[in-house]
């Protein structure tokens, strides 16, 4: 062999050996303890980004093969790495709302929410409406529904209307009863109930659809105020660590409004959008004009740079504990003649979740108590065997109280659970009250759900409960109360509790598979969107109180920081 031939065979040979030349990477995160989600490989160091997508997660001394002279290198100095956080379960514009009306929630008692109604009412307009969200009259002193004397004082003039926590009963004054024209003779739509005094007057609380008769009269706000609650929710969601959100009931000229802002670079979140069924709940019979202008368009997805998908249908089926709406098997232990109320009819639901199955849409519906939760799994038992439709991911929202017959139901359908944990630390001082001890064993059942072989998607409820999802996954691993503690170190029926890898996966792949975006976020591999967030406190082994102080120092958005923490 010719010495000229020997040095090409060398060459050709050590050129085989060399690595593939690598993308030069715009943004490279290192010296961080990453929490990947990929269980082929759960941890690194390091991660890699190009444009929106991340292009490779390792060592350091891995990664710095993607340095180049133009890649912005973030040294983390050993501050955690998770994937960008998704709250499955919020109402989106609801959220911005409250950020904008009076806040009935982080109040010492029924007093403070009077004193801030009188407030706002001397600074009002004549005739303007003051609203707000957030009374528990389960966390007062005396836990009964308030009355619309208690307003009148505060408001004589001016309707007030406050929603309570869950979003299922407001309070009104006399004035608001006067503007929607409802007397002791008015009749409770179907789906709610005008609480009462015994003269059969109203007494100020509406529950369900009931509060839709004062509501309708509330004038509708601006497209200008409507741009300011978003940017509100955006920033509230963003600096939570949150990337993604499910939107649980949205309207088409709010979605619109989204698109427009997406246009204008002015919506740094991702949103997954269920779309509201029925519109209006006080029209009889109700009509799918609303929704079959997006059925016959079929699913959007991935639209303005994958931050708005279209293919999810909501429907609430029921009311909510507090307000002993939810619809139960058996009568309410502390109201023995009252088993909740159904805001839909069994046909309604059905049919739309057949609508939704044929057009591939994913359809999901409120359910919370345990009557509810199995009239929907019927429903959707009887249109998946109709259809023989596949891989539909159906949900259920909420799921709060279960037959034990109905648990392994979830996982024979493929139903998704869709929970809140926070519920749970919210509820779990009088729901006993409510249901009785026996019946508690199946509230909030995460573990018995994901031992029967499921998928949990966790979210908020948002404004219901607050959008931080770090909260939530304190209260999935503990299931005790955020400020007390209560009732201990084991937590409210321990064997439903989940473990800290489980409760991520909750607000991260998992709820990005309930969404069909396993393959798109989730998780920090390669190829997937950069959404990460970086977090003051490694959150898989402190102790779980710490999780609460823990602070999000940074949100990326598809590798484009939208938020950083300058508090320190």
């Amino acid at each position: 062999m010719s010495r000229k031939i020997v040095l090409i065979w060398l060459a050709a040979g050590l050129s085989a050996c060399q690595p593939p030349p690598v993308e030069q990477a715009d943004l490279v995160l290192q010296n961080a303890h990453v929490v990947t989600m990929d269980r082929s490989a759960p941890e690194a160091e390091a991660i890699a980004v190009a444009g929106d997508r991340i292009v490779a997660v390792g060592t350091d001394d891995e990664i710095s093969r993607y340095i180049g002279d133009e890649t912005n290198v973030i040294d983390l100095e050993g501050q955690t790495v998770i994937p960008g956080l998704i709250d499955a379960h919020v109402h989106f514009l609801r959220l911005g709302n409250r950020l904008l009306q009076l806040d009935a929630r982080n109040v010492s008692g029924k007093d403070e929410i009077i004193e801030r109604v009188a407030d706002q009412a001397a600074q009002a307009e004549p005739g303007e409406w003051i609203q707000g969200r957030g009374w528990d009259q389960n966390r007062w002193t005396v836990k009964e529904f308030p009355t619309k004397e208690e307003l009148d004082g505060a408001s004589p003039d001016n309707p007030v209307y406050i929603v309570r926590v869950d979003g299922h009963a407001a309070w009104v004054n006399s004035r608001a009863l006067e503007i929607a024209g409802i007397t002791q003779d008015t009749e409770d739509p179907a789906g709610g109930q005008i609480i009462r005094y015994a003269s059969g007057e109203p007494a100020g609380t509406l529950v369900d659809n009931a509060f839709r008769l004062v509501s309708r009269h509330i004038p509708p706000t601006s497209r200008e105020q409507k741009r300011r609650a978003i940017a509100l929710a955006i920033e509230e969601c963003i600096s939570s660590g949150l990337t993604g959100v499910h939107e649980a009931g949205g309207y088409r000229e709010d979605i619109e409004l989204y698109a427009e802002m997406m246009e204008a670079d002015e919506f740094d979140l991702r949103i997954n959008e269920f779309l509201r069924w029925p519109t209006d709940e006080q029209t009889l019979p109700h009509t799918y004009e609303a929704l079959d202008y997006y059925l016959e368009q079929g699913p959007q997805v991935g639209l303005h740079d994958n931050r708005l998908t279209i293919r999810g249908i909501k429907m609430s089926i029921d009311g909510a504990m507090g307000s002993r709406g939810a619809a139960l098997l058996e009568p309410y232990e502390d109201d023995p003649d009252n088993q909740g109320l159904f805001r839909l009819s069994e046909d309604e639901i059905y049919e739309t979740i057949l609508r939704g199955v044929e057009a591939g849409f994913q359809v999901t519906t409120h359910a919370i108590g345990d009557g509810a939760n199995r009239v929907v799994l019927d429903a959707m038992e009887r249109a998946l065997a109709e259809t023989g439709a596949q891989d539909t991911r159906l949900r259920i929202e909420h799921a709060q109280v279960l037959h034990p017959d109905d648990v392994p139901r979830f996982a024979e359908l493929g139903v998704i659970p869709s929970m809140q944990p926070t519920h749970c630390t919210t509820d779990m001082n009088w729901i006993a009250s409510r249901i009785g001890e026996e019946r508690t064993e199946y509230a909030y059942a995460w573990r018995s759900l994901l031992d029967s072989g499921i998928r949990i998607a966790g979210g908020s409820d948002a404004p219901v409960e607050p959008v931080q999802p770090l909260p939530g996954i304190y209260a999935a691993i503990t299931r005790r109360d955020l400020e007390t503690g209560w009732p201990g170190p084991d937590g409210w029926h321990p064997e439903e509790k989940v473990t800290r890898e489980e409760a991520l996966r909750m607000f991260t792949l998992d709820a990005a598979y309930a969404a069909f975006e396993e393959d798109l976020k989730g998780s920090l591999e390669p190829g997937k969107l950069a959404d990460i967030v970086v977090l003051s406190k490694d959150i898989m082994t402190i102790p779980a109180e710490e999780i609460l102080t823990t602070d999000v120092l940074m949100t990326f958005l598809g590798g484009k920081l939208v938020y950083e923490n300058t508090s320190e």
